[in-house]
């Protein structure tokens, strides 16, 4: 069987880099019927799919998921989903998801691609109704929300996936293959890097960090709905530093780097080793501003062995850092500034190049060259999106479930934690979900709503 379908990996990599200069373009939106024709999937095959966040990303969602029914559309910035509101002239639409979740009974699906804050809030409403849900990354805020979410799908019973589409990259089941294989040994450090919010390292930044909160409050535009826009996060006046897409570097909107980058680099790791909750995480970084991410950072997570597996020591770098060259790196190559993994073992070094687990290769290349393949015995993704469709009609597996999606998130969000920590090691009990190493640190956990939000 294949990994990703032809097409999924080029909408990848979209996403991963192009996406903002073609939502600048204008991306567009093909309704479901115009992709009918003879082989068109008959209504009773399709699911009834709301939108939440249906401009931005949600738009390269929606065409992701191009066949299913867009029942209803919502949006908080009528101009940035004027394409596929416009391409979907029979869907309800809506400002405000609660009275569309209220209206919309019999949707069988929620597809939720808000900015970060906003995700839980309405991830819940949904999975509340008992609804399917797919998420975009990172799948909440804060490490409260994450817990909640992955609680609250498991007890709902509905299929869910988290919007990190490497998991279904063909590389992410070659990297598991080989290192069950023995290919390196027994694991015990790992390396993980991203670019962002730079551009491999260089400037100009995809959006501003490290930088204190604008002082003019210039009116919100008629199209934007600002006070749902800000949604339980703390009142503010609005400015176009936060939106559209200038948000990720917020503290009370994003987490920077490693929560846009780590769930996708990361994930790969989390997977292969079967890492759950760290024992410990601390963190350096460029000067820690009050309400912004810096500008580059460097986590460190404890990991305690599993089962048979090794401790880990696993290393996250962003902003244009890069983790020490291996000492099998042939000479005459450099990282891949961009993204990577570099897994450490007993017996030798893997690295993975591109972003979510793309490329895999033993080091060095004359290592890789020789290298003895495994069987192919993992189950191959039919796509990222096509896994959550299977899944809401049948039941059966997404890589990035909630049950998955959950920890991982936890585990990068307790790294921005640790960043507004500057450097102090964080314990972490991850059954009462506190950090007794520094109480102080648990303000950041989470965070009290605006009223008329809950979780």
């Amino acid at each position: 069987m294949s990994g990703t379908k032809a097409g999924e990996g080029a909408r990848c990599r979209l996403g991963r880099r192009g996406f903002m200069a073609g939502a600048a373009a204008g991306l567009t939106v093909v309704p479901r019927r115009v992709l009918g024709g003879g082989g068109a999937a008959a209504p009773s095959d399709t699911l009834d799919i709301g939108v939440v966040g249906a401009g931005g990303r949600g738009a390269d969602n929606i065409h992701d998921l191009a066949g299913q029914n867009f029942v209803a559309l919502c949006d908080v910035d009528t101009r940035r989903a004027a394409p596929a509101f416009a391409a979907f002239p029979s869907a309800r639409k809506y400002r405000d998801f609660r009275l569309m979740l209220e209206r919309e009974k019999n949707i069988d699906a929620v597809l939720v691609a808000t900015p970060d804050h906003t995700h839980a809030v309405a991830a819940m409403a949904a999975l509340k109704l008992g609804k399917h849900v797919y998420c975009e990354k990172p799948l909440t805020r804060t490490v409260v929300e994450a817990r909640a979410l992955a609680k609250a799908a498991a007890e709902a019973g509905v299929a869910t996936q988290m919007g990190n589409q490497g998991m279904a990259f063909e590389g992410n089941r070659l990297i598991k293959e080989w290192l069950r294989a023995g290919a390196i040994g027994a694991v015990r450090e790992v390396h993980v890097w991203s670019d962002r919010p730079t551009h491999r390292g260089k400037l100009p930044l995809y959006w501003a960090q490290g930088i204190e909160r604008p002082k003019d409050e210039p009116p919100a535009p008629p199209h934007l709905d600002w006070d749902l826009w800000l949604g339980p996060a703390p009142a503010r006046p609005y400015h176009p530093a936060y939106a559209p897409f200038a948000w990720r570097g917020w503290w009370d909107f994003g987490s920077g780097g490693l929560g846009d980058m780590g769930i996708h680099n990361l994930a790969p790791v989390f997977d292969a080793l079967d890492l759950g909750a760290p024992l410990s995480v601390y963190a350096s970084s460029t000067p820690v501003f009050e309400e912004t991410v810096p500008h580059a950072a460097v986590v460190h997570y404890d990991f305690p062995a599993r089962g048979d597996m090794p401790a880990v020591k696993l290393h996250w770098y962003d902003g244009g850092i890069l983790p020490p060259r291996p000492e099998a790196l042939e000479p005459d190559r450099a990282l891949d500034p961009e993204d990577g993994i570099i897994f450490i073992g007993d017996k030798g070094a893997m690295l993975v190049e591109g972003w979510g687990g793309e490329r895999p290769r033993l080091l060095p290349e004359s290592r890789h060259r020789d290298f003895a393949r495994p069987p192919k015995t993992l189950p191959r993704s039919i796509g990222h999106h096509a896994e959550w469709v299977e899944a809401c009609k049948k039941g059966t597996p997404t890589a990035s479930s909630f049950a998955f999606a959950g920890p991982l998130t936890e585990a990068v969000l307790l790294g921005s934690v640790a960043i507004r920590m500057e450097g102090r090691r964080l314990t972490w009990d991850a059954a009462a979900m506190k950090i007794p190493s520094c109480p102080e640190a648990d303000q950041y956990l989470h965070y009290r709503y605006r009223e008329g939000w809950t979780l």
